[in-house]
């Protein structure tokens, strides 16, 4: 069986393999949201960052990528995920239904956030550009994170209002603390 994975977030832009192949897909009745609280990546325990995750919500859709991988490297690239992915277990992996650009559909791997893990979260825009201005984890700043998301929606054609208005606050308070530094 053919492994395909669900990129929505930072698997957009590193999905830490060589896909096989590349497709636009959608995915109904789930939304691409800042509502993982990021404390080993993109922030620690003491201050947290926020990342995105597949929240479930009926009627909602969201488009990402879908990676097919060569199936010799399968094993590995799942190994790789799961290292990465579940490093809290506040993901679980999920097989979902998509629909690709060409019209293809099929099943793919994704991570979708446990609605009841500690790491679940909901919270205003401006707390999120607060929280995400200032968060730095084992991979680095958490505006990083959302600057590279957001310039991959851009260049794939997707409009995305939160996230395009949250890169512009935080931009605005990182911009902000740097001026208070000098």
């Amino acid at each position: 069986m053919t492994l395909w994975v669900f990129g929505y977030g930072s698997l957009l832009w590193n999905p830490g393999f060589t896909p096989a192949e590349a497709v636009t897909a959608r995915l109904g009745d789930y939304h691409r949201s800042f509502c993982m609280l990021s404390i080993h990546h993109r922030g620690s325990e003491e201050e947290p960052g926020l990342v995105l995750a597949l929240d479930a919500v009926t009627g909602g859709q969201c488009t990402g990528v879908a990676f097919r991988v060569a199936d010799e490297e399968a094993e590995q690239v799942l190994a790789d995920l799961r290292a990465r992915e579940l490093i809290s277990s506040a993901y679980v992996e999920r097989h979902v239904p998509l629909e690709l650009n060409d019209g293809r559909r099929i099943d793919a791997l994704a991570y979708v956030i446990d609605q009841n893990h500690r790491q679940y979260c909901q919270f205003d825009l401006e707390t999120q550009a607060q929280m995400i201005a200032r968060a730095v984890g084992g991979r680095g700043p958490n505006d990083e994170y959302l600057y590279n998301t957001a310039e991959h929606l851009t260049q794939m054609g997707i409009k995305d209002a939160e996230m395009t208005w949250l890169v512009s606050r935080v931009r605005a308070l990182t911009a902000e603390r740097s001026g208070a530094k000098a």
